[in-house]
């Protein structure tokens, strides 16, 4: 099977520029591995891409939260996201529950879906209380698990997903467990419950509503998120530049 070639703009001294895809996004696809089929390729004229991709929109050069909102995050997940803070203003709660629920996906949004409340814990941490932030990664475990004193049942959407013999492995129990004897529990739950009504594909909710939330709330650098040296600047920089080689 040949290897489908990316078009890019002429970038990197006007040469065409390949792009490899992440081992993640092929293991267990059945897709062929191309690497050594695009490594063939390079010559004179023909490079990996690093840096810009034209097709993506530009970031800014000081980039702060809603320009991965507007520019990165895919439109799924933009609008999930948006819906989900949406539901707990409404709801009249607390501006941290609104904020987590901004930001309770944001991995799933533009860098990856496996472990997303991990992921997304991290992202944010250096930036969010200790509340927020531990109330996202204990979302991905409370997800599974219902809490009707809340009106949180198991999700219709996961019998679709998982089939309904899908238990959830003994990490994600624990996790449970451990969360549901927390101070912070009620937190990550409520987290749960308006993420499950905020999947309405005709409902538009503006990144600007919640501009005021995040001032108050989100320590965003002023070098911009990916450049202020954190420990986590580096899974910032890889949503601004995804297809880079290395």
């Amino acid at each position: 099977m040949t290897a489908k070639t990316p078009f890019s703009p002429p970038l990197q001294g006007g040469r065409r520029r390949l792009i490899m895809p992440g081992p993640m996004a092929t293991l267990g696809t059945g897709q062929p591995e191309i690497e050594a089929e695009l490594m063939a390729q390079l010559g004179p004229d023909t490079v990996f891409m690093m840096g810009d991709n034209p097709l993506l929109p530009k970031m800014p050069d000081k980039p702060q939260l809603l320009d991965f909102f507007r520019l990165r995050f895919t439109e799924f997940s933009r609008n999930h996201l948006l819906q989900s803070a949406k539901l707990a203003m409404q709801a009249g709660l607390d501006e941290k529950v609104v904020l987590a629920c901004l930001l309770h996906d944001i991995a799933n949004g533009g860098l990856i879906r496996a472990d997303h409340g991990y992921w997304g814990a991290q992202l944010v941490e250096p930036y969010v209380s200790e509340e927020i932030s531990w109330s996202i990664r204990q979302h991905q475990a409370l997800r599974f698990f219902a809490d009707e004193s809340v009106g949180y049942s198991y999700p219709e959407a996961y019998l679709k997903f998982f089939g309904p013999e899908y238990v959830p492995p003994p990490h994600i129990v624990r996790a449970y467990e451990e969360a549901r004897r927390h101070r912070w529990y009620m937190t990550a739950r409520l987290i749960t419950l308006n993420d499950l009504y905020a999947f309405d594909p005709d409902a538009r909710v503006e990144p600007e509503e919640f501009t005021d939330i995040i001032g108050r709330h989100f320590k965003q650098p002023a070098e911009g998120l990916g450049f202020d040296g954190s420990a986590v600047a580096h899974m910032w920089r890889t949503m601004i530049w995804p297809n880079n080689l290395l």
